[in-house]
């Protein structure tokens, strides 16, 4: 008889929530390492007899309970994180952070990723039931992608656009794992982490007073949730300018010239904090700068708006500089840390495969070859309640390209 079409499934975690265990009470049940059940829970190992049957008995279920097959095109529920616009469509991607399944528009990641990355899924309509305790509205999603791929993925929440280098390579590895970019700035992107809607964070946020990089800033406001610094990369930010520097703009002082028109970052982003620092410390106010009002979600933005000559000037790094031949004025150089919790450090083995993907020589000759970066300290941990010694670089001269 043909085997029936679709995936075998597994039905272990929902059971072992429902009866009330963690991984590790699970795992002492039975005789295996939590590792080996998050394994299973996750599909990447496939129980044999044996344990299939110590599973059922720890857990009060048939072994046909736990694991069956699930038809190709499955139906799954999840959270709805951003409403499309009235013409997003249907595509979305779809991930897992701990037992919360979170839905995506494929539309929210911005033109520029929109027809460039693959859906995992499609929304098909409201869930049955909203169900309680969700700060979100739930929807059904028709899976594209094998639900194990979708549980494995990584999304790392944050505004250097390098990350999409990585995630190509993991895509291209012999042993292939799905890692999503979401563009946002970085106090968005640890409130999001803090929501338990991200499995990572970008952060790059210089403390004006130690000029300390990223550390205050996670002490502040992730104090007790247990997380690490993982150095992605350092950078060149400083002011993104017309080709040629075609209003002669030598320092912060010019941006409050009335022929100088500035396009800006959203609230709450590093090169938006950046910005604010220089304005207050050369006696600028916001209100005296053209366009600080008009606000762009990422770098690559920044540079866009510049090069098409609808502003002179916006704050970006040295790499979106060299990308659009536009020219560069140095202002400091900066960290760009992943902040991770502890847990998926140990657990998760999509961030496993990302932090090694990170420290190959691929990837950081890949990311040095942008410009503006160095990957000297990519890959090193970082104690945010450590306190460096000395703080960030700055430089004072423009360059033109």
């Amino acid at each position: 008889m043909r085997p029936p079409e679709g995936r075998v499934e597994n039905r272990v975690r929902a059971a072992r929530v429902e009866r009330g265990l963690s991984q590790g009470e699970l795992a002492e049940a039975v005789g295996l390492t939590r590792q080996a059940v998050y394994a299973i829970e996750s599909n990447r190992y496939p129980p044999n007899v044996t344990i299939a049957l110590r599973l059922a008995h720890a857990l009060g279920r048939r072994v046909e309970d736990l694991f069956g097959v699930a038809p190709a095109g499955t139906l799954l529920e999840g959270e709805l994180l951003r409403p499309p616009g009235p013409s997003a469509g249907p595509r979305a991607k779809v991930w897992s952070v701990g037992e919360r399944t979170l839905v995506l528009p494929v539309a929210v990641l911005g033109a520029g990723l929109t027809y460039t990355t693959p859906a995992d899924g499609l929304i098909v309509g409201p869930a049955a039931r909203a169900g309680p305790g969700h700060r979100h509205p739930r929807v059904r999603v028709q899976l594209l992608q094998d639900a194990r791929f979708v549980r494995n993925q990584v999304v790392v929440a944050g505004c250097d656009p390098a990350i999409q280098l990585v995630a190509e390579r993991l895509r291209q590895h012999r042993d292939p794992a799905a890692l999503l970019g979401w563009p946002m700035g970085s106090t968005a992107a640890v409130a999001a982490l803090k929501r338990g809607e991200v499995h990572v964070a970008g952060l790059h946020l210089v403390d004006p007073r130690s000029g300390e990089a990223n550390g205050p800033f996670v002490r502040r406001h992730l104090a007790g949730h247990g997380v690490a610094l993982v150095t992605f990369a350092s950078w060149e930010a400083g002011l993104l300018l017309g080709a040629g520097n075609p209003k002669g703009i030598r320092d912060i002082h010019d941006l409050a010239r009335k022929d100088v028109r500035l396009v800006n970052r959203e609230e709450g982003s590093g090169a938006r904090l950046l910005l604010d620092q220089r304005l207050e410390a050369a006696g600028i106010r916001p209100r005296q700068v053209r366009g600080y009002g008009d606000a762009v979600p990422s770098h690559l933005d920044v540079g866009r708006r510049i090069a098409e000559g609808a502003a002179e000037v916006g704050v970006g790094v040295e790499a979106i500089a060299r990308l659009l031949g536009l020219g560069f004025l140095p202002l400091q150089t900066e960290r760009y840390d992943l902040v991770i919790p502890s847990a998926f450090l140990t657990s998760h083995p999509g961030v496993h495969r990302l932090l090694d993907a990170l420290v190959s020589h691929e990837v950081r000759a890949e990311i040095e070859a942008l410009g503006g970066y160095s990957t000297r300290d990519t890959g090193k941990v970082v104690d945010p309640r450590a306190t460096p010694r000395s703080g960030p670089r700055t430089r004072p001269r423009a360059s033109s390209r």
